[in-house]
């Protein structure tokens, strides 16, 4: 797309963003690298009770990205100067994985827009030490591996990419390509974020699929702890990417979660 279209975010971001449901609460909702169509029964889930704002992070999908905009922390502030403009209020941020790792930036930023916090199998803190590897490798793994790793039922992935659409692995690989920009080094998280999100004060929710193959439950119970407050829920039958498997049953932890 062109950096003139879209959803004016502030400081000349436009961003590719679909909006749905007409609910008096908000809830932004920050994808991972999955396609955009994966998430549509989720967010239509959501949408039932929420009004849905879901942006392309900046480089992914059809989203342009400023030259300026490389780290986590840059996606954050431009989400944050966004929530501080808009006349919204008592919003749910929701995370998905590489989501998730934005969504724990903003709220150690602490907006006074957000009143909630879900994280669904969010990568961004390191838990273990040095030589730990708190997160599978993506980017040494062939795509037919990293299908085993994101999916408890493999169905669910593009299988062959030769026989794919084109622009399905066209929006995978240039999500791909963003993900590798702003989580290549330090990979997956950011080395400060660990001791940060002890600020976080807002009630949070953790889910997580029970086969995640790129970041491991115990993980997010471990991530959990560190969260004042914060409850962990295990989603079972799904993998790394639970709102596209069980989507019905993830919009209902949230929705039952947000009240």
């Amino acid at each position: 797309m062109d950096a003139d279209s879209g959803v004016d975010f502030g400081n000349g971001v436009y961003l590719d963003t679909r909006a749905a449901g007409s609910g008096d609460r908000v809830a932004l909702l920050l994808p991972g690298a999955e396609r955009a169509a994966e998430n549509a029964t989720f967010v239509e889930s959501l949408a039932e009770e929420f009004s849905v704002v879901v942006p392309s992070h900046p480089g992914f999908g059809r989203s342009a990205r400023p030259d300026w905009c490389t780290t986590v922390g840059d996606l954050a502030d431009i989400y944050v100067d966004w929530l501080e403009r808009s006349e919204a209020s008592d919003v749910t941020l929701v995370g998905l994985q590489f989501g998730g790792w934005i969504a724990l930036e903003i709220a150690v930023r602490r907006p006074a827009q957000l009143a909630r916090l879900v994280l669904v199998d969010a990568v961004g803190v390191k838990l273990g030490g040095p030589l730990d590897r708190d997160f599978a490798d993506i980017f040494a793994t062939p795509y037919a591996g990293l299908e085993r790793l994101y999916y408890a039922d493999t169905a669910f992935g593009l299988g062959d990419l030769g026989s794919a659409r084109e622009d399905d692995v066209l929006e995978m690989a240039r999500n791909d390509e963003a993900l590798v920009l702003y989580g290549w080094e330090p990979y997956l998280h950011d080395p400060r974020l660990g001791r940060a999100i002890e600020r976080i004060d807002v009630p949070t929710l953790l889910i997580w699929g029970s086969h995640d193959g790129i970041v491991s439950p115990d993980h997010g119970r471990g991530l959990a702890a560190k969260i004042a407050g914060a409850r962990f829920e295990e989603i079972d039958g799904a993998g790394h990417r639970p709102q596209v498997e069980r989507a019905e049953d993830v919009a209902r932890s949230i929705t039952t979660f947000a009240g």
